[in-house]
């Protein structure tokens, strides 16, 4: 019986330390799928629609949200069956990393927002110009035909 109890210590221990390797590597896999900061802050483009598509498409963190899923999955398993030792650092990053892709995410969603609205911004401005021009040529008009008369 001892023999049985001690496999099962074990193995138990075994396990424990996979899961936490898994739980370490999705993090690992989660930080590398995160957008490279040079690609969110420099851009090539030839005016702020290309710029916001552009940021719109780096800023894309669905493979790292996936990777904090998994990770979050086995520490959860993990923690309940009391399988870690010190399982603090883990919460740390999984708490860390959740609040990092949140903050992209918004990022995101302003960034959609703005790429919406930038155009349509851009014709209600062209709209106002061309009356302005158009109210502008009138008083010109109305101007010439006052001086003609006198």
């Amino acid at each position: 019986m001892s023999q049985s109890t001690l496999g099962d210590d074990d193995l138990f221990g075994e396990a424990a330390a996979e899961m936490r390797a898994d739980v370490e590597e999705h993090l690992g896999e989660a930080r590398s799928a995160l957008p490279d900061p040079d690609d969110v802050w420099e851009a090539e483009a030839d005016n702020v629609l290309g710029v916001l598509n552009g940021l719109r498409s780096s800023l894309d963190v669905e493979g790292a949200a996936e990777h904090v899923r998994q990770a979050k999955k086995w520490y959860v398993i993990g923690q309940r069956a009391e399988a870690f030792d010190d399982p603090e650092d883990l919460e740390e990053a999984i708490e860390e990393l959740e609040e990092l892709i949140e903050m992209v995410e918004e990022a995101h969603e302003l960034v959609g927002e703005l790429t919406n609205t930038m155009p349509q911004l851009r014709g209600a401005l062209t709209d106002a110009a061309e009356a302005a021009e158009a109210v502008d040529a009138d008083e010109a008009d109305d101007d010439e035909d006052e001086e003609e008369e006198e």
